[in-house]
């Protein structure tokens, strides 16, 4: 920024084991959404070294990358990021197809991932018929299709009233409970209390606090 350097993350070391439900918390600005991107390799840092499984993220080529980004994690937005033409079923099958997978199998793995959210009898309906916390389970079924070993949520539960806030939540610990490594980017006490870990990020440094 002109000449000042931002440091969006100092120094921050940590590691985040299989099946951890982890949240991180922060002001605005802090570095939350840098680290998140980062995990999921939207974004490369400046320095140090990323490792996930047997991946080194800093040092991979985009091919892997995008490889990585489309079999080994997915990701909930706050704003649910949907396609608003398109219906809840070929949204979900979206990462599929940029996958290869074929056809009918995207359908049958689309369909399955919208049952395992509760919204089987919703599959045909497009986000402008949905309700908030009905399009935000339209997002973790989409983050989901692709069978990934981690989910990174960015607020999932910020648009939400908190009824639906606390059913996105109890989604998100079930997925957890059944493996997925779970990866939660909040402002919300509540949705920080559920996770097993809480780790708090100020301008850019890392600490972690009591779960």
């Amino acid at each position: 920024m002109g000449d000042e350097t931002v440091r969006a993350l100092d120094g921050v070391t940590t590691t985040i084991a299989a099946g951890e439900f982890v949240a991180v918390t922060g002001p605005s600005g802090s570095g939350k959404s840098t680290l998140a991107n980062i995990i999921g390799g939207l974004d490369v840092p400046d320095s140090g070294t990323v490792r996930v499984g047997d991946v080194t993220l800093a040092r991979a080529r985009d091919r892997d990358l995008s490889a990585y980004r489309n079999r080994t994690v997915g990701f909930v937005f706050q704003s649910f990021n949907l396609q608003p033409t398109a219906t809840a079923l070929e949204n979900v099958m979206m990462p599929l197809t940029l996958a290869r997978v074929p056809r009918r199998r995207r359908r049958e793995r689309a369909a399955a991932c919208l049952a395992a959210v509760g919204l089987a009898d919703r599959s045909r309906h497009r986000p402008t018929q949905l309700s908030g916390g009905q399009r935000q389970r339209v997002a973790i079924a989409r983050a989901l299709a692709t069978e990934p070993r981690i989910l990174i949520a960015d607020e999932p539960t910020g648009n939400l009233d908190s009824e639906r806030g606390r059913e996105i939540l109890d989604l998100l610990r079930r997925l957890n409970a059944d493996g997925v490594t779970l990866i939660v980017i909040t402002h919300e006490a509540q949705v920080a209390a559920a996770a097993e870990r809480v780790l708090r990020i100020v301008d850019g440094r890392l600490s972690e606090v009591a779960a």
